[in-house]
């Protein structure tokens, strides 16, 4: 990695390991009946992590970085999508069933 310090890196890893951190103590203590909608805003988000990975793959490019790119694409996309058809199910659940 071109001119990224160490001190970056341990600042950036950091930020990363506290927030995931948070962000598990928060969704472990919402309600289960927020859990279904909670969980489509987070895969809703997703996609912005799609959008971000190909605005950075306007800059410039190497190896290394497309390697996180193509990752950050496909964790995404998995995660929308699974995501969706999970919510779905759920909310399929609430549905009145039809008498024959």
């Amino acid at each position: 990695m071109v001119g990224v310090s160490q001190a970056d890196v341990v600042v950036n890893l950091l930020i990363f390991l506290i927030a995931t951190s948070l962000g598990t103590e928060l969704i472990r203590h919402v309600s289960r009946l927020l859990h279904t909608p909670l969980m489509s805003l987070t895969h809703a988000i997703s996609s912005v992590s799609i959008v971000a990975a190909l605005i950075v793959m306007v800059g410039p490019k190497n190896d290394f970085i497309l390697t996180l790119v193509t990752v950050a694409v496909a964790l995404a996309a998995t995660n929308i999508v699974s995501g969706f058809m999970i919510t779905d199910r759920i909310l399929r659940l609430f549905r009145r069933r039809q008498r024959k």
